[in-house]
């Protein structure tokens, strides 16, 4: 099996959602198979195309030889397990948590069930800001090096938390 990395965006506006997103992390790192070797800071952002209160936001760097669609399934599981809820025809309603993951090395899928890259991901300051403090010079497969879109985003307020 090939070790591959893996980055995750992690969120979450109800609850206590900074405790929430630390035992997410933790829960990741017992995948059997997946270790987290990076954790980004914990940021503070307004809820973009939602509503409800402001998120909080990381992203986590993980080395895996889980292949992508079952790690997507145990992220989609643990979501659940935190009280996730997918209201039918809301879409960016309040959440417990969302995992998402945004790159799988060099994978690219486009089905109904994994984007690979996440297809919004180089459009939200949320995940770019923690991404990029983690990895400064990942790059997006197929748009090039995160960190060329910035300037885009930078209207998206984000506020490290300490």
């Amino acid at each position: 099996m090939r070790l591959e990395t893996a980055y995750i965006a992690l969120g979450a506006n109800l609850g206590n959602a900074r405790a929430t997103l630390e035992e997410a992390v933790c829960r990741i790192g017992q995948f059997d198979g997946v270790t987290v070797t990076k954790c980004s800071s914990f940021y503070k952002t307004a809820p973009i195309d939602s509503s409800g209160p402001d998120y909080i936001n990381a992203v986590i760097e993980v080395k895996t030889v889980i292949d992508e669609r079952e790690l997507l399934r145990w992220l989609l599981e643990l979501e659940k397990e935190f009280g996730r809820v997918r209201p039918v025809g809301v879409v960016n309603a309040p959440r417990t948590m969302d995992l998402d993951l945004l790159l799988y090395g060099q994978k690219v899928s486009s089905d109904s069930f994994l984007e690979l890259p996440h297809p919004r991901m180089h459009q939200r300051a949320f995940v770019l800001v923690p991404l990029l403090e983690i990895a400064p010079d990942v790059q997006i497969v197929g748009k090039g090096p995160a960190k060329n879109f910035l300037a885009e985003v930078a209207d998206q307020g984000i506020a490290k938390l300490v």
